[in-house]
């Protein structure tokens, strides 16, 4: 175990951090907030600075790392980060209590978008930037930012593979870091033309960027209660759904489109399957719940920003779909498990392994009716190999018992189900809003200490795909690190 490397990664880490608590400090400035915000970002930034010189800022030398230091480090980084990230909104007295700051905190940062907050409005516009600022910076991810600035950090390949979501990781170009600052700077690109659309729309810098931001790292934040709907304009629901809808995307796609091969975003079977569940979704959820609007437009315009909003994990609302019917519920129930495309900031199980289960499953039933015969998957021009299937497999029965787990726990403190399951769905899929009492237009801020820590634990342990979180519980990690 490299561990003076991890101590290393971990220090420079927190530096970009502190880097960019900047941001949201000038911003206090700008808007000439009281001198309790400005202390509370300047003693964040001198906590920082302090544990990450305690850390050590100086590498081995030694910078070969394997898959189990890969996993620490995005685990321990995201856990440091959002440690360090709640300070703001607790030293300001904003958000009192230490815990609902760290909820918060990493809600922003895994781009879940659920809230503890009873009236968003009430934060000052520093905090407010840096909660929605949180959903940039996690979107495509910390280590990956981090790779992007930082060509020699060493241990890219690992680290990649282990914080990107999606079952097979591939990377754009040869070198990992350039394709981490291509990555990063298509990512920044598309946000900054989805600012500019959103001031077309009437929408003044400082929202159209804390929705920006949102719908960039598919996390939901808003700067109003009433979320997107405090707007009331078609314009901006249409622009953020298709925001949305974009981001979902598998950005290897985004490449491809700019070195013009057209054919292999053509051909590319999970964006078929992406743009044919959205489609197929938001008709079935417009057809139903058609009764609760005035025109099949407005059922249309509606039925489609929620689609586009949980299917992709972003979380925004227009209207509280928990007043919609059965089927409605069922249908985004579904799209909350079934996430957005893999390589795309997106969360939940992910477009490509549903795909791999169905196909897998209707290969098994033709080889139990003709056993001789040879079948192979296939995606695209190319065999899908055995260890991936596998490995699909595997991530979905953890998944599975995971999700049964903490329903259980959280059953403990609320005893409709569909809160409880919802609750869950929501967190671990990185949606935000969910069902029930935890709803669109709710919070979670009922919920006890211990189930905000589960809950917590549930949206880091979704957004970095499981195993990075779940090796920290286990002894042979911490073998020879200590």
């Amino acid at each position: 175990m490299n561990y003076g490397f991890i101590r290393y990664t971990l220090s420079r880490l927190l530096q970009i951090e502190a880097g960019l608590l900047l941001l949201p400090l000038l911003v206090s400035v700008i808007y000439q907030e009281p001198v309790e915000n400005i202390q509370a970002f300047v003693l964040t930034v001198a906590c920082i600075f302090i544990f990450s010189l305690l850390l050590g800022h100086r590498s081995s030398g030694k910078t070969q790392i394997y898959e189990r230091e890969g996993l620490l480090i995005v685990a321990l980084s995201w856990i440091l980060l959002s440690i360090f990230g709640a300070l703001p909104f607790y030293f300001s007295g904003q958000i009192p209590r230490y815990v609902d700051a760290l909820f918060e905190t990493v809600s922003g940062f895994t781009t879940t978008g659920s809230t503890i907050l009873t009236d968003v409005e009430s934060l000052s516009h520093s905090m407010l930037f840096w909660r929605s600022f949180a959903h940039l910076i996690g979107g495509m991810g910390i280590l990956v930012f981090a790779l992007a600035i930082l060509p020699k950090m060493g241990g890219g390949m690992r680290i990649m593979r282990a914080e990107v979501p999606g079952p097979e990781f591939g990377k754009i170009v040869a070198r990992t870091s350039l394709s981490a600052r291509i990555l990063y700077l298509m990512y920044l690109s598309m946000t900054a033309v989805l600012i500019i659309l959103l001031m077309l729309g009437g929408l003044n810098l400082f929202d159209a960027m804390i929705h920006a931001f949102g719908a960039a790292g598919t996390g939901g934040f808003s700067n109003y209660n009433a979320s997107v709907g405090h707007f009331g304009s078609a314009y901006i629901e249409i622009v953020l759904g298709v925001g949305m809808l974009a981001f979902g995307i598998n950005f290897t796609l985004y490449y491809y489109v700019l070195v013009g091969h057209w054919k292999e975003v053509l051909r590319n079977e999970e964006l078929r399957w992406y743009l044919a569940i959205m489609g197929l979704g938001t008709f079935a959820i417009a057809f139903n719940s058609a009764t609760h609007f005035p025109t099949f437009s407005e059922t249309l315009r509606h039925s489609f920003f929620t689609a586009s909003s949980i299917m992709t994990t972003t979380g925004y609302t227009t209207v509280d779909f928990g007043l919609w019917p059965l089927f409605s519920h069922l249908i985004l129930m579904g799209f909350m498990v079934i996430g957005a495309s893999s390589g795309s900031t997106g969360g939940g199980l992910k477009v490509t392994r549903l795909r791999t289960v169905i196909h897998s499953s209707i290969l098994e039933i033709f080889h139990v009716r003709e056993p001789k015969r040879v079948m192979s998957m296939r995606q695209g021009s190319r065999a899908v190999e055995p260890n991936v299937v596998r490995s699909v497999f595997n991530y979905l029965g953890l998944y599975m018992m995971l999700i049964v787990g903490m329903t259980l726990l959280i059953s403990l403190e609320q005893n409709d189900f569909s809160s409880a399951l919802g609750a869950v769905l929501a967190t671990f899929n990185n949606i935000g809003p969910g069902l029930g009492v935890y709803g669109p237009v709710s919070n979670y801020s009922s919920l006890t200490d211990a189930s905000k820590i589960l809950l917590t634990f549930s949206m880091l342990a979704g957004r970095l795909e499981m195993y990075p979180i779940l090796i920290l519980f286990s002894r042979r990690t911490w073998r020879n690190t200590l």
